[in-house]
């Protein structure tokens, strides 16, 4: 690859802008989706496994996708932007058919195909500012996409708690503000992705690394042994962040799986059963708490940069958990509805760290031909959690917690502040971030 050269600060926002539109959509599956299966009459129970699309679509795709960025060039299209516009037109599609859902399986298998169209834009985007960007650069570029994670899951969020003040009613089987939410995300999905095209050009590759691409054998299992290949090499603090992982995203999808039904128990006394419209002004009012957090992540997503530059990333991704999971154990034990926004501001600080702050611990230890794969690993260690909570949880949920979403909130707390031990015992230098 060619010498990377300083961008600066709009260069670096307009690489990143099709980033909203991917998170947007992860915030309509985040706040919107459970109560769409609610609606259609889905058991507590039945969520997590309704869930699983995210988490296998995510380990299927990302490595695969990853693997074939890192393979892929042409003169008109790049290397990593083919695959943005291919996930983003998967996105749109799924978000335009999905207030459509007749039935609660008809809403599960569009789930699969949006995130598909997702996960095939996600990690070549993670790559991207590897590729682009000189190394005093990436946390900035990083923590972008930290800062469009926020913007575009806050709009996400405040469409749910606003189109439902003026679009009262159902159309079909669902309430008419879903409607409206889905297609905006399908307008910001291909949007901004396009956006993000036209600004930005791909670094070519040299000479001598176009003509080693080309003289290898491809084949439909090439991705699949190139990802072996890279496991087996995986640097050790990869491990490490493997085991904070598992306990990080185990975390996050009991709290988004159960944050409405637990505002709806905690501030309303209501289920979705025993009293819909109560349960709908908690699903609005929920969005605007999630919406709320996502504020404070494009808030402070900056500002984790310089704390990491100056004391670590390990160690302002401990304390970001930390914080996360004392919002997590208020949270269902509080009855005015005002005051959830007070305790999911920790939540947000956590999450502008999950989203930028754990790829600075491990950036300099990868090759920068294969950074494509090892994006695509990462998100493996971020799914393979999420697959044993949608295949276990329900299970934990019935037998363990009384089927009681506020104490799925508490045992999420729990879980973020192992996750935080797991991450303050990762062997790691201070100066990584620095390194190339």
């Amino acid at each position: 690859m060619l010498g990377k050269v300083k961008l600066n600060f709009w260069q670096i926002l307009n690489m990143n802008v099709g980033f909203f539109g991917i998170q947007y959509s992860f915030g309509l599956q985040q706040s919107a989706v459970t109560p769409i299966y609610d609606f259609l009459g889905a058991a507590p129970d039945q969520i997590p496994i309704l869930h699983l699309a995210g988490p296998v679509t995510g380990l299927l795709v990302q490595p695969i996708i990853g693997a074939m960025s890192d393979k892929t060039w042409s003169s008109r299209f790049g290397r990593r932007k083919p695959y943005f516009l291919i996930g983003a037109l998967l996105c749109s599609f799924s978000l335009l058919l999905f207030p459509f859902s007749s039935s609660l399986w008809m809403a599960a298998g569009l789930l699969w195909i949006l995130d598909a169209g997702n996960n095939t834009a996600m990690e070549p985007y993670r790559a991207l500012i590897a590729d682009k960007l000189i190394p005093e650069q990436q946390p900035t570029g990083f923590q972008m996409q930290s800062f469009f994670t926020g913007l575009g899951q806050v709009l996400a969020n405040l469409s749910i708690f606003i189109f439902p003040i003026f679009m009262v009613g159902k159309t079909g089987s669902l309430p008419t503000w879903v409607y409206a939410s889905f297609f905006l995300g399908a307008f910001c999905s291909i949007a901004t992705i396009i956006w993000s095209i036209s600004k930005t050009k791909e670094i070519p590759p040299t000479a001598e690394e176009l003509a080693l691409m080309r003289s290898e054998k491809r084949s439909v299992l090439g991705p699949l042994v190139e990802i072996v290949a890279a496991i087996k090499d995986m640097p050790k603090v990869m491990w490490q962040l493997a085991l904070v992982y598992l306990f990080q995203w185990y975390a996050l999808f009991c709290y988004w799986q159960n944050a409405s039904k637990s505002v709806a128990l905690s501030v309303w006394d209501a289920t979705p059963s025993s009293n819909e419209a109560a349960y709908e002004e908690a699903v609005s009012w929920t969005a605007l708490v999630n919406g709320w957090y996502n504020v404070v992540t494009f808030l402070v997503a900056f500002a984790l940069v310089g704390f990491a530059k100056k004391y670590s990333p390990k160690l302002v991704h401990a304390v970001c958990l930390l914080l996360a999971a004392a919002g997590f154990l208020a949270f269902p034990h509080i009855t005015n509805k005002e005051l959830l926004l007070f305790a999911i501001t920790g939540f947000g600080i956590g999450w502008a760290s999950m989203m930028g702050i754990p790829y600075l611990m491990v950036i300099s230890k990868i090759p920068k031909e294969r950074y494509g794969v090892y994006m695509g690993i990462i998100n493996m260690m971020i799914v393979i959690p999420m697959i044993f909570q949608t295949l276990s949880f329900g299970y934990v949920l019935k037998n363990f917690l009384g089927n009681d979403p506020r104490n799925a909130i508490t045992f999420a707390g729990v879980l973020l502040i192992l996750a935080m031990i797991a991450t303050l015992l990762i062997q790691t230098k201070k100066p990584t971030i620095h390194e190339q």
